[in-house]
Order: C-alpha cells, then sequence, then structure tokens
C-alpha cells in the first residue's frame, strides 16, 4: 500500500525529496528517490533509529536504500548507519579516520550527550566507515533523471563537512551542523571557526537565492536565513 511522507512523519520538500526532524536532538534526516535507488542523508543516532529511518525509507521507496552520504561525523548523524548495511556509503575526505580511530571520542560525545550506554556501545562495535570519499564534488545518478551532488564544502562545523545538493525548482541543499535553525550553531573541540563563513559562502554558491537549504537541526530555511548565520559566525570568531 502506497504511504505518503506525511503519514510516517517525514516533510516533503519536492517530488521524491523530503526530510524528518528526529527526537531527541532534533536532527535532520533526508531522503532524496530516485528510479530503483534512495540516497539517505545522515543516520540518526542509534541503530535504533537508524533502522527506523530504513524502514520508512523502505515504505516510501517501495526497495531499499541504496546510498548514504554522512554530512560529518557527529554522533547524532552517525551512529545509525550500521542499519545501511549494502548501501554505497559517502562522506568528506578524513570521516573514514575519525570514524575507525576515535570511536572511543564520540561514544563518550553520545554519553555526555544522554544517549543511553548500551545503545552508544552497540553503535561504536558496527559503525562502518564510508567507502566513497569526496574532496570536491560528486554526482550521483540516481535514474530517471535524478541526480544528487554531494560537495565538500567545509572544514567549519568539523573537518570533514560534506553537503548534498538535489537539482530541481525548488532546488534543496541538505547543510549537515553548517547550519542550525533550533539553536546557535555549535562549535565543539573539532570545529574549524576561521574556516566556517568561507564553508556557507560555498554553500550559498551551490543553492543560489532560491533554493530551500535544510539545517542539521531545525526548521527549512532561506538563502537570507544562511547569509545572516555566516555574517553572525564570522562576528563571533572574529574572522571576514
Amino acid at each position: 500500500m502506497t504511504v505518503t511522507w506525511e503519514e510516517l512523519g517525514w516533510e516533503r520538500l519536492a517530488p521524491g525529496v523530503g526530510r524528518c526532524r528526529l527526537p531527541g536532538w532534533d536532527c535532520t534526516a533526508g531522503l532524496v528517490l530516485g528510479a530503483g535507488t534512495a540516497l539517505m542523508v545522515d543516520a540518526g543516532s542509534s541503530p535504533a533509529e537508524g533502522e527506523r529511518l530504513r524502514t520508512a525509507a523502505q515504505r516510501l521507496a517501495g526497495h531499499g536504500v541504496t546510498h548514504l552520504a554522512l554530512t560529518h561525523p557527529h554522533f547524532d548523524h552517525v551512529f545509525g548507519a550500521a542499519a545501511f548495511a549494502g548501501a554505497e556509503t559517502y562522506g568528506a575526505v578524513g570521516i573514514d579516520a575519525v570514524l575507525a580511530y576515535e570511536r572511543e571520542e564520540l561514544r563518550q560525545d553520545a554519553l555526555r550527550n544522554g544517549l543511553p550506554a548500551p545503545d552508544a556501545d552497540e553503535a561504536v562495535a558496527a559503525l562502518p566507515s564510508p567507502r566513497h570519499l569526496v574532496s570536491g564534488e560528486w554526482t550521483l545518478d540516481l535514474g530517471d533523471g535524478r541526480q544528487a551532488l554531494l560537495a565538500n564544502v567545509g572544514p567549519g562545523h568539523t573537518a570533514h563537512d560534506l553537503a548534498v545538493l538535489v537539482p530541481g525548482t525548488p532546488e534543496i541543499v541538505f547543510c549537515g551542523d553548517l547550519v542550525e535553525e533550533s539553536g546557535e550553531p555549535q562549535a565543539g573541540p573539532d570545529a574549524v571557526p576561521s574556516r566556517w563563513p568561507d564553508a556557507l559562502d560555498r554553500l550559498l554558491a551551490l543553492g543560489g537565492e532560491d533554493a530551500l537549504y535544510v539545517p542539521g537541526h531545525g526548521a527549512v530555511v532561506d538563502a537570507a536565513f544562511v547569509r545572516r548565520q555566516r555574517d553572525a559566525l564570522a562576528a563571533r570568531f572574529g574572522v571576514s
């Protein structure tokens, strides 16, 4: 039986493109449907959350998730990745090293933010590493005229920030945590504040004035919001 995005608690942004706001950390996951393909953008904060995303995607697509793009290596965006076994997984160059060698740091961050220890332990034990590393831009052909452009636009929020542009009317840009709407952008110890405004300039150049920008946390925003956040970050960190 066909289901709608709304029936599953997702927000439809354009034909074949939607996102959901996950409970707990208000983290966004995106989905782009092609011809026999499905691209998931981020994987949720735990194995169980990843499974729920996988199940919803399968109901919407009529088949499994074929591609997974991880916008950056923070637990609330990657700890559900094991649920997408078999999907071609993408991330910015360097994310593989973080997920391979900094698992204990990711686990501790998850625990500090309230993820139950069994969930954190399960996620860390099963955490996969992206097979495909994006250094510049990478175009995915999803079939039936659908494409998605993966762009390494960082560093900024982390040293390994990946954005996903879905061409169309409107164009849609999944920003990861380079953009946040439901709170102030978070600059942790792995942020690169001096480069963050430049990353947002690249996002704006990628999507243009009429695009919908999907933040890592919060409601969908427009180019003017991204520009205001860019200027606020530049002032906050003393860069131009």
